[in-house]
């Protein structure tokens, strides 16, 4: 008989959304290419704008300032460079400052020149270090061009808010461009490219119950644009050339409007579920170290610790369990490392960590089930420490 499963990793993927789904059938059934200027793709085009127009309010913007990628990894390819337009006139970034705790789409700098990514610490709580942040940017020099500071509102591991309209104001102050990386924030709270001061805004469809292989890259204005990553047919306005992945921006646009539909209550039942769990570790293990629990938080992440446990035994112990969950990034082509955000935040790097992530569709039944399992293998780390 198949394990019962219990699905808590709603931070690496979110299960396919009901609204998504339907707006993807639907979209299958139209044969035409978007390029087309017949009856078939007017109607594959206004598809896309559709979708276009609710990602767009999703975040605040203005549906002409949404270009659709393949995903969070290519939008960060795509805008983290040094080559970028005013108008039509060459513009050049002379340095990219990523935060310690930046997902690896972002540390690794995009198109800059590895010698061009400066890293921005973090303070022990997770929190980018603004003081800090202030001190690189007044040190650069300011004759080799503008400088991009990148940061992520919500972190993919701990759940942890970032300061990111302080980060932005300390950019601008220098003369520079901030982009954020929203994927995990969108859904969870409200996003608002003004109210942020960001000047670019990173999501992904798979986050929030959409389709995977899609997400976009949000501008504030098209005045200012990086140089194109992929360049050929002209699509997205010449952002992104290539046929469009029709049935899956389509999905990713239904997915935006249901996930701003009553955001505050999913998200209470959600922190209620939440705290519920975390009060049970607590309870069967009371040395157990739950990551970022002192300072703001989305309501759905819990990242712990449970000491002398490793993240890869703890992973496979709970998904024999039958509880799906995460050790930190799920972007990692299946491996189990040590964790740079807790290593950032100072923390022993071989200190092990998981990640369990709720969704609307989690229930009290799932949590139960994860304590049930969470015990069960505190109580046998515990078991094995005294007979060692």
């Amino acid at each position: 008989m198949a394990l019962n499963r219990t699905y808590l990793d709603w931070n690496a993927t979110a299960p396919l959304s009901a609204p998504a789904r339907a707006a993807m059938l639907d979209a299958l059934q139209l044969p035409g290419n978007a390029s087309s200027v017949h009856g078939e793709g007017r109607a594959a085009r206004a598809a896309i704008d559709k979708a276009r127009r609710q990602v767009a309010a999703l975040v605040g913007a203005e549906p002409p300032h949404v270009t659709f990628v393949s995903g969070a990894t290519e939008a960060a390819n795509h805008v983290l460079t040094p080559d970028f337009r005013m108008g039509r006139a060459p513009l050049a970034m002379s340095r990219v400052y990523v935060s310690a705790i930046e997902h690896p789409a972002i540390r690794e700098g995009g198109r800059f020149d590895p010698a061009r990514v400066t890293e921005v610490p973090v303070t022990p709580a997770g929190i980018v270090d603004l003081s800090a942040l202030e001190a690189l940017l007044a040190e650069r020099d300011r004759s080799v061009g503008m400088p991009m500071v990148a940061v992520m509102l919500v972190n993919n591991e701990t759940g942890i808010v970032q300061p990111v309209a302080d980060v932005a104001a300390i950019a601008h102050a220098h003369g520079g461009l901030t982009v954020v990386d929203a994927v995990q924030a969108v859904g969870r709270i409200p996003v608002d490219i003004n109210a942020l001061d960001a000047d670019f805004l990173i999501l992904s469809s798979h986050k929030i119950g959409g389709p995977k292989g899609v997400g976009a890259l949000v501008s504030r204005g098209e005045v200012l644009m990086p140089k194109p990553l992929i360049r050929g047919g002209g699509q997205e306005k010449g952002h992104r050339s290539g046929t469009e992945n029709f049935h899956a921006i389509v999905g990713f646009g239904a997915a935006a409007q249901a996930v701003r539909e009553n955001l505050h209550d999913r998200n209470a039942k959600i922190e209620e579920l939440r705290n519920r769990l975390e009060a049970g570790m607590r309870h069967a293990a009371p040395d157990a170290i739950i990551h970022g629990e002192g300072v703001l938080r989305v309501a759905n992440t819990c990242f712990f610790t449970l000491p002398g446990l490793k993240s890869e035994t703890g992973q496979i112990a709970f998904d024999l369990e039958g509880i799906a969950l995460s050790a930190g990034s799920a972007c990692s082509a299946g491996k189990v490392g040590e964790s740079h955000v807790l290593t950032a935040m100072g923390h022993d790097p071989k200190l092990g960590a998981l990640r369990i992530s709720l969704g609307v569709d989690t229930t009290e039944d799932d949590i139960a089930r994860a304590l049930a399992a969470f015990t069960k293998i505190a109580g046998r780390r515990k078991s094995a420490g005294e007979a060692a």
